[in-house]
């Protein structure tokens, strides 16, 4: 018999507040009605932690609830005492990812005998195993051994090769491909038995692109599902009664293609393998999210009939898998399973966060020293600007905040693009002011004046943990994407004098700016879009007028790269050349991080807008739009256009008037 369900036991009142002891706990079921040849045991996971220990948002600089392994202890504590037996492991993705990452990285530097705090935090918490993420060889090879030193657990990845061997169980990896771990355990009846539990790990075979800059010539990735085939029947010749997949590879398609990055699903498939625990979407599973994936059962919690689980990112959440293991001889095999995730926070109807479980203190201190030094990392200079960083202007002239942003998106997908098919096509950089008044006041606008630029100041210049992407796309569908993001101006009647220029109806962050081209935006025009969801209104409007790229025409089957982030290429914002299928490239960094790089890189950065955009020249007209009042500090220094001030605008806003 085998019982599929996904828990959704009541335990929150426990979860949510002060344990006074494990014996206020009651067992598991499966531990309750385990038999006297039956045990059962519980595997937690976290995944993609990229160093989130305290609860806290070091780029606002401020406490949050949502995020923070020292929260996510507090399951891992109760979990513990709910069942006779339990294994934690962590699926990769725990060195970088955000700034106390990058102080270590960058700033305090990995000695031989060094602890990384992360590391610490995991070694205080107890983990049985770990594999490495993506996102662990963003810092080297060299770092990366420096901090798995420290570690009191074994970290597993099977198909990341120093020397190939032909046959992948000849490799040499980087780090053990497996790890077959001794326990015990205890049956119904309390007596206990030894059990053999194989761990494996996997990371997507793209980190030779990702970070090519640290890996190529030192180590290669081998295809997920060849190498599990390779290892899982040689860890069964030594002895693993239980194999659990650590597949640091998100939830895909069923359909096996060679070197896929998302292969969680056909690895589910192959046998031996008893359960597996996945990451690296930032995603929850089991969750609606995947209701309509081949090979995957949402309600029993289950990849091709074996128990999955993947525990959001951050600390957000706790996977668990509990297995009912029945002995027969000397062997052990699941007879029954089930899955569930633990969430740390709560987001009720009004966006507020309510937290379900309060940070562990112990887990608090094994980091509090590296907390501290963070928060002076972030609130001190990590490079400089040569121009001031405002946003005052960014809805009506080429915009300092949109070009930092555009200029970084760049340099990144550059270097992304450096040996593949795509290498050598034109890279422009599309980017939206996220800080532009509106709802959010007139005092909502990005600020940073020329000078030391901080880390914390990144969030103000991105405010979203989006993610960078690349997509291919023609020359038309340029135009037709910056079409798109012109209906952020009303029509305008030439001749007339001051006429309201911004559509309210029009969000900001839908209104990119397209760097690398140069063009003007005919405000006599009709919009060609409708503003929210995108529909086609005025067939034959045409906005965007003396398109060129170096100097020469845009033709329509031109092709470029564009630099976005994950919400647009998706179809965020239903763009022309941008619904999914045009994505040539997945970013596993975000888009704020690569901006913190992009500074720190270049030490000093220079974001003065060139003003590849303005308004077509309409004689006799002016327009006139609100602004944050500081605006009036800049207005003589927008390039490109005209702008004056025009007295108080409403609620506190600032008037300026444009001459066309």
């Amino acid at each position: 018999m085998t019982d599929h369900r996904t828990l959704n036991i009541n335990r929150r009142s426990f979860l949510s507040g002060t344990v006074a002891g494990a014996s206020l706990i009651a067992l598991h079921p499966f531990s309750a009605r385990a038999a006297t040849n039956q045990a059962h045991l519980r595997i937690m996971e976290t995944t993609d932690l990229h160093v989130h220990v305290f609860p806290y948002d070091y780029y606002s600089d401020r406490p949050i609830d949502t995020v923070g392994l020292a929260r996510t202890a507090a399951h891992i504590k109760n979990i513990r005492a709910e069942a006779t037996n339990s294994m934690l492991i962590d699926n990769g993705d725990f060195l970088q990812g955000n700034p106390m990452g990058d102080y270590i990285a960058y700033e305090r530097g990995m000695k031989e005998g060094d602890m990384h705090p992360v590391i610490a935090a995991m070694n205080a918490v107890g983990f049985d195993a770990s594999t490495l993420g993506n996102h662990e060889f963003n810092y080297g090879l060299d770092f990366l051994m420096k901090s798995l030193a420290g570690a009191k657990f074994p970290v597993l990845s099977a198909n990341v090769v120093k020397e190939a061997g032909g046959d992948p169980t000849k490799d040499v990896t980087l780090v053990k491909p497996y790890v077959i771990l001794d326990r015990e355990v205890t049956d119904g009846s309390g007596e206990k038995h030894p059990i053999k539990v194989g761990f494996i790990g996997f990371v997507p075979p793209q980190i030779m692109t990702w970070d090519r800059r640290h890996l190529e010539g030192n180590v290669m990735a081998r295809d997920i599902i060849e190498t599990a085939k390779a290892y899982i029947p040689q860890m069964k010749e030594e002895g693993a009664d239980i194999i659990v997949a650590l597949s640091h590879s998100g939830i895909g398609s069923a359909e096996y293609t060679e070197g896929m990055e998302n292969a969680s699903v056909p690895l589910a498939a192959i046998d031996g393998i008893d359960a597996i625990m996945t990451g690296h979407s930032h995603l929850v599973f089991p969750s609606s999210t995947y209701d309509s994936y081949a090979g995957v059962d949402v309600a029993k919690g289950t990849i091709h009939g074996k128990p999955a689980v993947m525990g959001g990112f951050w600390g957000s959440h706790l996977g668990v898998i509990d297995l009912m293991l029945e002995r027969s001889g000397n062997e052990w095999r699941v007879v029954t399973h089930a899955s569930e995730v633990l969430p740390i926070s709560k987001r009720n109807e009004d966006r507020s966060v309510v937290a379900l479980v309060e940070s562990e203190q112990y887990v608090l201190d094994s980091v509090a020293k590296d907390h501290e030094e963070t928060l002076a990392y972030v609130r001190r200079a990590v490079g400089k600007t040569s121009a001031p960083l405002h946003s005052y202007f960014a809805l009506v002239a080429d915009d300092p905040s949109v070009q930092i942003v555009s200029i970084a998106q760049k340099w990144y997908i550059e270097e992304m693009m450096k040996g593949t098919e795509y290498e050598g096509l034109p890279i422009l950089s599309a980017a939206a002011p996220f800080k532009a008044g509106g709802r959010g006041g007139p005092e909502y606008y990005t600020d940073v004046p020329a000078g030391d630029v901080a880390i914390k100041n990144v969030a103000d210049l991105y405010l979203y943990p989006n993610t960078a992407r690349a997509v291919r796309v023609t020359g038309a569908q340029v135009k037709e994407w910056l079409e798109r993001s012109a209906g952020m101006f009303n029509q305008i009647t030439p001749g007339q004098a001051d006429q309201v220029l911004l559509n309210p109806d029009f969000p900001s962050y839908n209104f990119d700016v397209i760097d690398g081209v140069q063009y003007q935006i005919d405000l006599s025009q009709p919009s060609k879009y409708e503003s929210r969801e995108g529909t086609v209104v005025n067939a034959d409007a045409n906005r965007i007028v003396n398109l060129t790229y170096n100097g020469q025409p845009v033709n329509p089957d031109d092709a470029f790269i564009i630099a976005t982030n994950n919400y647009r290429a998706g179809g965020g914002g239903h763009f022309p050349g941008a619904d999914g299928s045009t994505t040539v490239f997945e970013a596993p960094d975000t888009n704020r991080d690569v901006i913190v790089r992009y500074i720190v890189e270049q030490g000093t950065i220079n974001p003065s807008a060139d003003a590849n955009w303005t308004f077509k020249p309409l004689p006799g007209t002016t327009v006139l739009f609100d602004t944050g009042p500081k605006a009036a500090d800049y207005a003589d220094k927008v390039p490109g256009v005209k702008i004056e001030p025009a007295g108080e605008g409403p609620d506190g806003f600032a008037r300026f008037r444009i001459t066309l």
